[in-house]
């Protein structure tokens, strides 16, 4: 079955961003695919500038939604994507990809990415395998998808530049601005302890990677989607795995991230038999009406949307068109639509299309993580990432 088609799988306080924290809280672990900025100056760049030819290199480099800078785990974030579309007649070998920081008086080398690292941040598009020259034929686009974390002492430029070195000559990308737009402070939409963060970010999950067509348009609407689960003493479940009420996550309650309005509230779908071994059928044919199950979802105010999905039969308890108060309770989590597990699938986006917008990263205004040491550290204003226990 197509990696696209799994959990939302398919089928499987208002504020800017927050500045630069300060150096006494703790940095966590990177997601998978993201890399730590090491600026350097223009001596220092791994990619040298040639001098421009004619024709130039037929190689369109182009960002399909600018991101915006938000923090998360003691670090600040870009997240992004790079699409190559090899407009030539040859085949074009990606050997580098160069990271600036775009100013009047020149500019500063951010990140190299190259080698197996270039490889395992890029896909082509209609699939294929990456070849040790990250070879892009003729006619070919690819996918490149870009995670880079500034520490304290480095500031996120206001615009990027992206120059790819190729066999002989470089190519160059138009200018890339860092602020998108408002990066909302939002209250959780769970609440209590023993929540996992789970898929979001990183690139060996099925979230960050999956462009979805929808309308004719690519998005990544899933770009910066958590799946809520609850993990106690080490299980997501106690009892019978193919029974919903055994999981710690089935049937808590979920809320309003924020004051705003209902745009859609749907409650008429039944709960999965959770997957085991023995393999996993949807209690209704998927399609695009049924992916998110019984869902809700929010009009955060400037063209920003919040999604809650796969939620428990007769749970919903909002109307379309009904305001809502930050913290106000909307539903509980349940297992309908394109759910494996119970949990609750939350994601904020440009629109009302749970597939059919392009994800935008938010923060949660406070919370706290458990360390492997079993200390607790408490957070403000950052994306929550996975793999830590964390209470509300």
């Amino acid at each position: 079955m197509s990696s696209t088609l799994r959990c939302l799988g398919l089928l499987a306080g208002l504020s800017l961003a927050m500045p630069a924290r300060a150096s006494s809280v703790e940095q966590l672990p990177l997601p998978v695919g993201c890399q730590v900025v090491q600026r350097t100056d223009a001596a220092g760049r791994a990619v040298d500038v040639a001098e421009p030819a004619f024709p130039p290199v037929q190689l369109e480099v182009r960002t399909p939604f600018a991101p915006s800078a938000f923090s998360a785990g003691g670090y600040r974030y870009l997240v992004y994507e790079l699409q190559l579309q090899n407009r030539s007649e040859d085949a074009l070998h990606i050997n580098a990809l160069d990271i600036l920081a775009s100013a009047p008086d020149g500019a500063d080398r951010l990140l190299t990415v190259s080698g197996n690292t270039l490889r395992d941040q890029m896909t082509l598009v209609g699939g294929g395998a990456i070849d040790a020259a990250h070879t892009l034929q003729a006619g070919r686009a690819a996918t490149v998808f870009l995670c880079i974390a500034f520490n304290d002492a480095s500031s996120v430029p206001e615009r990027l530049v992206h120059r790819i070195a190729l066999d002989g000559a470089v190519a160059e990308g138009p200018e890339l601005g860092t602020r998108h737009g408002v990066v909302k402070v939002l209250s959780s939409p769970v609440r209590g302890s023993h929540w996992l963060a789970d898929n979001g970010l990183a690139l060996d999950r099925h979230h960050r990677p999956g462009v979805f067509v929808a309308g004719g348009v690519a998005q990544i609407s899933r770009r910066y989607a958590i799946d809520w689960k609850r993990r106690i003493d080490g299980d997501l479940l106690n009892g019978d795995p193919r029974d919903v009420r055994s999981y710690h996550a089935y049937g808590q309650p979920v809320f309003a991230v924020a004051d705003a309005t209902v745009v859609e509230a749907r409650g008429g779908f039944p709960d999965n038999i959770p997957r085991t071994s023995a393999g996993f059928t949807p209690a209704v044919p998927l399609s695009m009406e049924s992916l998110a199950g019984n869902s809700v979802v929010l009009d955060l105010g400037e063209g920003q949307f919040a999604h809650y999905a796969h939620l428990q039969p007769g749970s919903v308890t909002v109307k379309a068109g009904q305001r809502v108060r930050r913290g106000e309770p909307l539903a509980n989590i349940g297992n309908s639509g394109d759910a494996r597990w119970p949990h609750l699938h939350f994601q904020v986006t440009t629109g009302p299309g749970i597939m059919s917008s392009e994800g935008i990263p938010f923060v949660l205004d406070h919370f706290r993580i458990k360390e492997p040491s079993g200390k607790w550290d408490a957070r403000r204003s950052e994306f929550p990432l996975p793999e830590h226990e964390l209470d509300f």
